[in-house]
């Protein structure tokens, strides 16, 4: 088998995608998911890091019945648009009882395995975001 490198090695040091981490600029305060190096609202680059909540709300959403190659296995699933606070919103696997998913319901950004590589067999995880009552 020939040797490959680990993309899941940087993807895990991407912490933005584990923890939620953002930038918010010092000068405007202007807020970003995910972090970027400069503000695109006012040019400043006096960046900070912003740690959102792990909750936010159910925008918009839709059920997978065909899913791409590899994610098969999972259908039906539900993808949806996740607002956060300060307005951001982020795209994300939602899990919960069907009946439960739907506009305006309250989720929490949870940590699970999201799929396994091929014949590697690496295992990628990342965030979902669950219906809480």
């Amino acid at each position: 088998m020939p040797h490959r490198k680990s993309v899941p090695l940087a993807w895990r040091r991407f912490q933005a995608r584990y923890r939620l981490v953002g930038s918010k600029c010092k000068n405007c305060g202007k807020i970003y998911f995910p972090p970027k190096v400069f503000c695109t609202a006012c040019g400043s680059k006096e960046l900070e890091e912003y740690k959102f909540k792990e909750e936010g709300k159910i925008v918009t959403f839709t059920k997978i019945h065909v899913a791409p190659s590899g994610f098969e296995h999972r259908v039906p699933y539900f993808i949806g648009i996740i607002e956060l606070e300060q307005g951001v919103k982020i795209t994300g696997e939602i899990i919960g009882k069907e009946e439960e998913i739907k506009i305006g319901a309250k989720v929490k950004a949870v940590f699970r395995k999201i799929f396994e590589d091929g014949e590697s067999g690496i295992i990628h995880y990342g965030l979902k975001w669950e219906v809480v009552n």
